[in-house]
């Protein structure tokens, strides 16, 4: 592409001229005359656009950058790094829990630290040992994992939310030697307790319950009190590459695959969040996201650890609470993930609302379609918008508050920060390559998948991937920005604009093909929940019998049975595309979420439209009749065996002309398609 080139020779041109002694306006002419000559004047509209923009991102790469190579040269590690916190402000509040109004300094914070790090010491543990934590959100939760960090035991973070097989599994995974769980989750532990292996230790934080219901468990508070409060005799040889904790994705797509987290992949991605959207030490920051993800522990929690700013926890959002929450303790900064700010928006209008001091909401998920009204109702002057993952290092962040972006990439200097959006099949997510073998990268306006390219001796571009050796190699593609080279697949499709914004578009899997076009689950989702007050949606494509593609199906939580289906298709008309309105409906009471408020399908979309599996009203669309009908065990059965009849019969008549096969065009009339 030419006008990148010419961009690149006249920022070259300008430094070397400016260098040699030449008066900065000359070196600029000249340089702008060495870029008109290379024919980029559009480019240059996108150098006026965003040069601000990028300056700014590219001073928090460099001060993120230079405070990692301080910490890396000087062998520190987020306990070490805390313990300078706390030894400059030992008396400020470091954490404050909002259910019980507990609050920790710095110092108590250090001293709790210390007295696990010494309990787990004499009890054994070495560094490299995992130990598994189990418990709700709350200060605890963040000394235990610091304090085993201390002597260099890492803690493999579970989510509470998990039972049964799924907690078996990580517990099991983990290769944990020893389970700390509160008391509030006792009865989850005792019902995998017989698969767990007599040699792993368990420790109860709190109240353990019910007399005998563990009866080789030990109570951890009072172990904990005899436990010395000084700093370890003997820290552990780790520095920032080493292994701090694992962290549980979420297991939306099958069971929970734990991520390794290194001591720079912490402080990397507190870095970004409180230099992106200029944090300052005199924050609040509430924090009512589990403390077993990243958002809540890592972006959250981080600015207490390594920045010093008091963070307030609720160990479960509230949507009721949160702003009254917020002007009790006069936060400034708030943490929203996944569906937070549309449950925010369906509250009343409340008081609170007018007297909370917050400036900046920081988080992932924020649906582009009430972006403005939540800003404007709440008057949250900032919204730091942000893509990640617990694993990922390709990382973006919205820092000039652009609406619906979830970040962006230079167009002037698009290799300071190695990611790609590249060209893939969008049905199987399979990579598409050029003539030479490399991945193809998307222009503006096109979808693709999000890529970043890897460097392990880079603290902001490595991937230390998973437990699983299998699970690791699954997101590593070969071949990508260059021959030979490695990059880590992200399995999310975004779109970039001409000025290097970048939009979410959906996670893989979550766009189906129906009608010849391709539909987004995530746009769907967003117009019929808005039509219906926020209320909870989710939108996938479902298997039908002898059909091309697969028909939209939307879930919809109707707890009152109050949903009219064809007023709802009378709505859908002014805005959706005929192909993007949900052929199925089935209406419940709740639509399931993960315990960082994301969607679930996986259920949803392996019951489809049976009516066998589901005691849900059923919804089919009707579009000779123009509306939804009932769908029973009868229609089912006519509508998968009048399809699969039809198809079958045009592909033999038709088969020989060679055109694809347009199942929607050829059903009988009545049929859903």
């Amino acid at each position: 592409m030419r006008a990148p080139g010419a961009g690149s020779a006249s920022v070259v041109s300008l430094v070397l001229l400016w260098l040699l002694g030449l008066p900065w306006t000359w070196s600029a002419a000249a340089a702008f005359g060495v870029y008109v000559g290379g024919g980029g004047w559009r480019f240059l509209r996108i150098v006026c656009k965003t040069a601000r923009r990028d300056l700014f991102g590219l001073s928090v790469l460099i001060r993120v950058r230079l405070e990692l190579r301080r910490h890396q040269r000087a062998r520190h590690t987020i306990p070490r790094i805390f313990q300078v916190v706390a030894q400059r402000q030992p008396d400020r509040l470091a954490l404050v829990d909002a259910g019980s109004d507990v609050c920790w300094t710095f110092a108590q914070l250090d001293a709790y630290s210390n007295a696990v790090a010494n309990l787990f010491c004499q009890l054994g543990f070495t560094p490299g040992d995992v130990v598994a934590l189990f418990l709700e959100g709350r200060p605890e939760f963040v000394g235990l994992w610091l304090g085993l960090a201390k002597v260099g035991v890492e803690a493999a973070l579970l989510n509470v939310n998990l039972r049964r097989e799924p907690l078996a599994f990580c517990l099991g995974t983990s290769g944990a030697k020893a389970l700390i769980f509160g008391g509030e989750l006792a009865a989850a532990v005792a019902e995998v307790s017989g698969q767990l292996g007599k040699s792993l230790l368990k420790f109860c934080s709190g109240e353990l319950g019910p007399e005998g219901i563990l009866p080789d468990t030990r109570l951890l508070d009072p172990l904990l009190k005899e436990a010395s409060t000084a700093p370890p005799e003997q820290p552990p040889d780790k520095g920032m590459d080493d292994r701090l904790f694992y962290i549980y994705t979420s297991g939306t797509t099958g069971l929970p695959k734990a991520a390794i987290v290194v001591h720079s992949r912490y402080y990397r991605i507190a870095a970004f969040g409180h230099h992106a959207y200029s944090m300052r030490v005199a924050d609040v920051l509430y924090d009512c996201l589990p403390l077993y993800h990243t958002a809540g522990n890592i972006m959250g929690v981080g600015q207490c650890l390594i920045y010093g700013l008091t963070v307030v926890l609720r160990k479960k959002f509230s949507a009721s609470r949160f702003w009254d929450d917020c002007v009790k303790y006069n936060c400034t900064v708030v943490q929203y993930i996944g569906e937070i700010c549309r449950y925010l928006l369906k509250q009343p209008v409340r008081e609170a609302e007018g007297r909370h001091r917050v400036r900046l909401a920081v988080g992932n998920g924020l649906r582009p379609a009430i972006w403005e009204e939540f800003t404007e109702r709440f008057g949250v002057r900032q919204i730091g918008e942000f893509y990640g993952a617990t694993e990922c290092n390709c990382s973006i962040a919205n820092m000039d508050g652009k609406v619906g972006s979830c970040g962006f990439n230079s167009r002037i200097l698009p290799h300071v920060y190695p990611i790609r959006l590249v060209k893939v099949n969008e049905d199987t997510m399979e990579l598409l390559r050029d003539a030479q073998g490399l991945c193809i990268p998307c222009q503006a306006g096109e979808p693709g998948l999000l890529v970043g390219q890897i460097n392990q001796q880079d603290p902001l571009r490595r991937f230390d991937g998973y437990i699983s050796e299998s699970a690791t190699s699954k997101k590593i593609a070969h071949s990508v920005f260059r021959k030979g080279d490695s990059a880590y697949l992200s399995g999310d499709v975004l779109v970039m604009d001409e000025l290097g914004y970048m939009y979410f578009r959906d996670r893989g899997g979550d766009t189906f093909r129906w009608r010849g076009e391709n539909v987004s689950t995530t746009e769907v989702e967003g117009v019929l929940s808005r039509l219906l007050g926020q209320t909870d949606v989710a939108v996938y494509g479902v298997a039908v019998p002898g059909v091309e593609g697969k028909a939209g199906m939307a879930a919809i939580a109707d707890p009152h049975g109050r949903l009219s289906p064809n007023v709802l298709y009378q709505e859908l008309q002014k805005v959706l595309a005929p192909y993007a309105r949900p052929i199925f409906l089935r209406l419940l009471p709740q639509v399931d979420t993960t315990g960082t408020f994301k969607i679930q399908k996986t259920r949803l979309q392996h019951e489809g439209f049976d009516p066998r599996q589901t005691s849900d009203r059923l919804f089919f669309l009707d579009l000779k009749q123009g509306h939804y009908l009932p769908l029973d065990q009868s229609v089912y059965t006519r509508i998968c065996s009048a399809l699969a009849s039809v198809v079958t019969s045009w592909t033999a008549q038709l088969g020989w002309l060679g055109h694809p096969l347009r199942p929607h065009r050829l059903a009988r009339p009545g049929l859903l398609l």
